[in-house]
């Protein structure tokens, strides 16, 4: 079952309520106007009450369906339910409306006493037709949000696959020679780029902070295969920002450049900075005077924007820094 097909979002019940409301100032207005002797603040009172219980009953019924009745139900049975609740909160709330005003003295309740029932009736039908205008116009709302969410992460899984081919070929060359070398440390290295790939194929395109740096962990020690342990990595994230939500191999991504743009043969300590509102990674490598984003980066920055998580920015002074900025750490898993 499509979640987007059972959701309403808070815009969408503003939208009901508006509805709503003038639909009572309409009921009002055509009261108010039908005669000179209703012509009083107790025909807009009743009006008003009438409009506020239909908005009433309509947020009660469609929560209760929503959440209790057409997930239990076969999806060729929606229509009739809704549009069978939404008849049902015009006419339950005209007629509460007018039984709460019954036992008052006003010219509203005199005139319409003769046939409260079939006005009741015919409001339940007026917003039965409202129902199945909204019923549409969310509809072809979330259809469209869930045609663009596809879309989103077609593009997303895309720019994945275009991510460490090369990385991986390295890898398996290394490991190749130390078969011959040290047959342990290769044993070693093949559970590792298993892990790291696991992890590549099965994670969803946005994981927490913690999973990511557990993936350069093992990043980490799979290139030192190739570079003899002289990349010494430093993390340091607090416990409060662990299960922020950033893309996959984002972090990871910044390490392999850092490793590929800033060795030079001697040792190259890399330090992860994570605070609220950004991702630090620095190296104490070569520096660059121009910096270009090739595909690794525009890659990374691309999968930021689409993701509406952030930013990728750098600084070059007296290390080589890039910095993702996080929009907003209240996204957890």
């Amino acid at each position: 079952m499509n979640s987007f097909e059972l959701k309403i979002s808070m815009k969408d019940w503003l939208y009901i309520i508006i509805i709503a409301a003038f639909f009572g100032f309409l009921i009002s207005l055509f009261f108010y106007f039908l005669n000179e002797n209703l012509q009083k603040s107790s025909t807009i009172l009743f009006s008003t009450i009438s409009a506020v219980l239909i908005a009433v009953f309509a947020s009660l019924l469609i929560t209760i369906s929503n959440s209790f009745i057409l997930p239990k139900v076969n999806k060729q049975f929606w229509y009739l339910i809704s549009f069978a609740f939404s008849f049902a909160s015009g006419a339950l709330g005209f007629l509460v409306s007018y039984l709460i005003f019954e036992n008052f003295d006003i010219r509203i309740i005199e005139f319409i006493k003769p046939f409260w029932i079939y006005i009741g009736i015919t409001i339940g039908f007026l917003t039965f037709l409202i129902g199945l205008i909204l019923h549409q116009f969310i509809s072809m709302k979330y259809k469209n949000e869930s045609i663009r969410s596809e879309i989103l992460e077609t593009k997303l899984k895309a720019l994945e696959s275009e991510l460490n081919p090369h990385f991986l070929f390295n890898a398996l060359n290394s490991i190749s020679e130390l078969i011959y070398i040290d047959k342990k440390k290769a044993e070693t290295s093949v559970i590792n780029v298993s892990k790291f790939l696991r992890n590549a194929i099965y994670t969803d395109s946005l994981i927490t902070t913690e999973n990511e740096l557990e993936m350069v962990k093992t990043y980490v020690n799979i290139e030192n295969t190739r570079f003899e342990d002289k990349i010494k990595i430093k993390i340091v994230s607090p416990k409060e920002h662990e299960k922020v939500l950033i893309p996959k191999f984002s972090i990871q991504l910044l390490v392999e450049n850092a490793i590929k743009h800033g060795y030079e043969g001697n040792e190259l300590h890399i330090d992860i900075v994570v605070s609220k509102g950004k991702i630090e990674v620095s190296n104490d490598g070569k520096l660059s005077d121009n910096i270009k984003f090739g595909t690794g980066l525009s890659n990374l920055a691309k999968r930021l924007e689409l993701l509406n998580i952030g930013a990728l920015d750098y600084e070059n002074s007296e290390k080589m820094k890039f910095i993702i900025r996080v929009k907003s750490e209240s996204i957890n898993s």
